[in-house]
């Protein structure tokens, strides 16, 4: 994927995400917080109030957050195993 549509389609799932975190704030139906924390944490590394925005939650709580970062390391080294498997499967 071209590296600006990856920016492009991360902002795009983080402001979905924070879009649907200030609609969770006033909906009973959704976890408004959530929400704006998976919002914040994709977006953390593109802006500089998203990135204050983790430091609070990181402070706030600190083992949730290690938690949710080694998770994405997971699915990155995962996702980086099935491309590398596809690769070799396809000439």
């Amino acid at each position: 994927m071209n590296p600006l549509t990856a920016a492009l389609v991360r902002k795009l799932a983080g402001f979905g995400l924070l879009g649907l975190g200030v609609l969770g704030l006033v909906l009973p139906i959704l976890q408004g917080f959530l929400f704006l924390a998976l919002g914040l944490f994709i977006l953390r590394d593109q802006y500089g109030w998203a990135r204050d925005g983790m430091a609070k939650l990181r402070a706030r709580w600190p083992r949730q957050v290690e938690g949710v970062e080694a998770m994405e390391t997971r699915l990155v080294g995962w996702g980086q195993r099935q491309g590398e498997r596809l690769r070799r499967l396809l000439p």
